[in-house]
């Protein structure tokens, strides 16, 4: 039986541990990132793949850093067959890439050499992608850089956000890895190596990323509202507030002369806003600060009653 150390964080990870589990393999550990404090109470929280795994009643660890930790040596000494990593969240030493005997390999959310680094997902909504999907990818000292085993595809819609590409890459994930994997342990796949010419990179989410720039057509500001959502959620300032928008809408049929930010358009259920190139925004459903998340008719006959046409935000 192919002995396996599986590496993994968030809820992304967790169909891809659960299936090396119902094909047979013998995940020996799961590594994940430490439990965290959660929410507005901060609780200290388990990483989903925890959660997992110690439902499957595996030896989970959780090293703050993974270089010369005690964890490391563990891993070591268990003598995988085969490491595994989907979105671990920690870079690996050298001496624990050496140390399986078929290699470590990577479960990426991207068709790399794309958007190689931590946000993926988040920059092929954001940038407009019509497609992404999943690679699988040996694992070098170089992020993201190894060579690349398999492929798979899936589209983008106009609907979708981080989380439901999230949900549909990490299935995707799971069957290529599935599929991959024998091919890989037998030999009858080598890894293909990268076109660094392509590359391009993903790195987190910053702080200034989140804020709207109504200089931004319409449609690039829809990418960026569902490049961002659920977390960590665009932003905009009306005057001394700040609204996170969860959802927005292209009024494809609409132009407007007034300047990108002005507020051009108000009823009881609709809010309309200037973007670049005399391109229309609707606001859907936002969350003013220090509340919960509002459809737009809710906060208009609520907290939003005073904002009027003429007005601005940025």
């Amino acid at each position: 039986m192919t002995k396996i150390v599986f590496m993994g964080t968030p809820a992304f990870s967790v169909p891809i541990l659960e299936g090396l589990i119902d094909q047979g393999y013998e995940i020996v550990a799961v590594v994940t990132q430490p439990d965290r404090p959660v929410g507005r109470k901060k609780i200290i929280t388990p990483t989903p793949v925890k959660a997992a795994a110690l439902q499957h009643d595996l030896l989970v660890l959780q090293p703050e850093k993974i270089t010369g930790s005690p964890e490391m040596q563990t891993i070591i000494e268990l003598q995988p067959d085969v490491l595994v990593t989907a979105a671990f969240g920690q870079f690996l030493p050298e001496k624990l890439l050496q140390a399986p005997t078929h290699g470590a390999i990577n479960v990426h959310a991207s068709l790399l050499p794309k958007y190689r680094g931590g946000a993926p997902v988040h920059y092929s909504i954001i940038n407009g992608e019509k497609e992404t999907g999943v690679t699988i990818m040996e694992m070098i000292k170089k992020m993201d850089a190894g060579g690349v085993f398999s492929q798979a595809s899936l589209p983008i819609t106009k609907q979708d956000d981080v989380g439901s590409m999230f949900e549909k890459l990490s299935l995707l994930g799971k069957e290529l890895l599935l599929e991959t994997l024998p091919k890989i342990i037998s030999g009858e796949l080598t890894p293909v190596p990268q076109d660094e010419d392509q590359a391009t990179f993903s790195p987190n989410i910053t702080r200034e990323q989140e804020a709207i720039d109504w200089e931004k057509t319409a449609e690039e500001i829809d990418c960026q509202v569902r490049g961002m959502r659920p977390w960590p959620i665009a932003f905009t300032n009306y005057g001394s507030a700040r609204w996170k928008l969860w959802a927005v809408e292209v009024m494809a049929n609409e132009t407007t002369q007034e300047a990108p930010g002005t507020i051009i358009h108000k009823d009881k259920k609709q809010l309309w806003i200037a973007c670049g190139k005399q391109t229309v925004l609707a606001i859907n459903e936002l969350q003013p600060a220090g509340k919960g998340k509002q459809l737009i008719h809710e906060f208009l006959n609520g907290s939003g009653q005073n904002v009027a046409v003429g007005q601005r935000v940025e």
